[in-house]
């Protein structure tokens, strides 16, 4: 570690992993109440689990990018952040708006209050106050990484993250617009949900894989940061108007059904494009780095990513096939593996490769790092797999033969007991991942070379 500021980070990785561990919990409570929907019924119903589950999720991949940033543009820009005081009243800000967040929707408080109580829209279900809290927190962030940024070294890394970590701030705003008509409302819904995760988060993941590579692999900037380009540019050339997928059944002109076909059908090139990238770039490097735990976390990401966001995500883009697949489990299979895949791996990588740098210390428990991710990523294919067969069931019985939903879920409740062992195994590698990052190692003492001189007492 070169710059005493990039320290600012381990703050954001701790708390990101603590809301892992809760947003993983969740999904596997969410998928035991799938199989006994009495569960806890009358404490924390199913569509607060779920709540607490996705917005875990949001809130925690949002944390680790922040803290990525922090990581990474010191080194980059080749000075100390501008302000760490700044960074740490940013991350206060998050950590009471989430806990804000969480009390309101457990104990469901201020129902119906515009400013107190929850919002409506699946997603962007935080109190307006928080949904404040969140900007502020964006700006004192954009300030103090963009302040950083222009006062030392320019780089294509730090150029591509910011401009990511902008769109991902701007595109926010959307979330306050909340108009009465549905079509109107779900039209800038998707401004915030998609263009997010397959939009300017893109650009994110793109320029932290690239960083990763350029450490781990011992290539020349050069060639780094001109794949770069090529995938950013991909991605925005397919991800703007791939928005139109979503736009199918929700009231818009039927011209979106063929624009968001065509586009979104593109979106697969980018996904593949960091796949080749990545392994290109190990293949060129050759370098024997030691953390070869963010090694294989990095090429895992790529390689998960382009098929559950990329391979997943074509398979029922196409408004033909989506007209029958809308809405069924199919939709599930490719939204848990996307996001594993693209997000939650490329924090781990980050985590993985900056960690031993943070706390001073060589790589270590890697073995179980790497086990951790062989159950995560084993169990997240699994449950994607189940989760296809149960939603190409539930198509078939549901859309063509036109049986009532009801009836429909009792007949696929096998995929849901095999989707919640998947899902155990997931939150053990979560955990095991945990215990590698953060517990030391038992520390081995050399006994030195075996000697036959006796002692003077003897």
């Amino acid at each position: 570690m070169k710059y005493q500021t990039q320290k600012i980070a381990l703050a954001y990785f701790v708390t990101a992993l603590g809301l892992f561990i809760v947003q993983v919990s969740g999904g596997l409570l969410a998928g035991w109440i799938y199989i006994f929907p009495n569960t806890l019924s009358d404490v924390l119903p199913f569509n607060i689990v779920r709540m607490l589950h996705t917005n875990a999720l949001i809130v925690w991949l949002l944390i680790g990018f922040f803290g990525a940033a922090y990581f990474i543009i010191p080194e980059e820009a080749e000075r100390e952040i501008h302000s760490p005081k700044i960074a740490y009243w940013q991350l206060a800000i998050l950590v009471v708006g989430t806990l804000g967040a969480v009390v309101t929707y457990v104990f469901d408080l201020f129902h119906g209050n515009i400013l107190l109580g929850k919002d409506g829209r699946e997603f962007l279900e935080q109190p307006l106050w928080v949904k404040i809290g969140i900007v502020v927190a964006a700006l004192m962030f954009l300030y103090n990484v963009s302040m950083t940024v222009l006062a030392g070294k320019k780089t294509a890394i730090t150029s591509v993250l910011l401009i990511g970590l902008w769109g991902l701030a701007l595109l926010f705003l959307f979330a306050f617009y909340n108009p009465h008509n549905l079509s109107v409302d779900k039209m800038y819904w998707w401004y915030v949900v998609h263009l997010w995760v397959e939009g300017v988060w893109e650009l994110i993941m793109a320029s932290i894989l690239a960083y990763l590579m350029l450490k781990l692999t011992g290539v020349d900037r050069e060639i780094v940061e001109k794949w770069l380009y090529v995938i950013v540019g991909t991605a925005l050339f397919s991800g703007i108007l791939g928005t139109g997928h979503h736009y199918y059944w929700i009231g818009t002109p039927g011209y979106w059904q063929w624009i968001g076909s065509i586009f979104s059908s593109f979106e697969v090139v980018p996904f593949f494009l960091m796949m080749a990238f990545s392994f290109v770039m190990v293949w060129k490097g050759r370098r024997e780095h030691p953390n070869k735990a963010a090694l294989l976390w990095s090429l895992g990401c790529t390689t998960l990513a382009f098929f559950g966001a990329g391979v997943w995500g074509f398979m029922h883009t196409l408004h033909g096939v989506n007209f029958y697949s809308h809405g069924t489990q199919i939709t599930a299979a490719h939204g848990h593996l996307a996001f594993f895949g693209a997000y939650v791996s490329l924090n781990l990588a980050i985590f993985t490769y900056a960690f031993p740098m943070l706390r001073n210390r060589d790589p270590y428990n890697q073995v179980l790092n790497m086990v951790s991710f062989w159950l995560m990523a084993g169990g997240m294919c699994f449950m994607t797999f189940v989760l296809t067969f149960a939603g190409i069931i539930q198509t078939h019985l549901q859309r063509v033969m036109g049986q009532y939903y009801m009836e429909v879920q009792d007949q696929i409740m096998l995929f849901h007991y095999m989707r919640f062992g998947a899902g155990l195994a997931v939150v053990l590698g979560a955990f095991l991942f945990v215990f590698a990052i953060l517990a030391p190692r038992r520390e081995i003492i050399d006994a030195g070379p075996a000697t036959n001189q006796l002692s003077p007492a003897e």
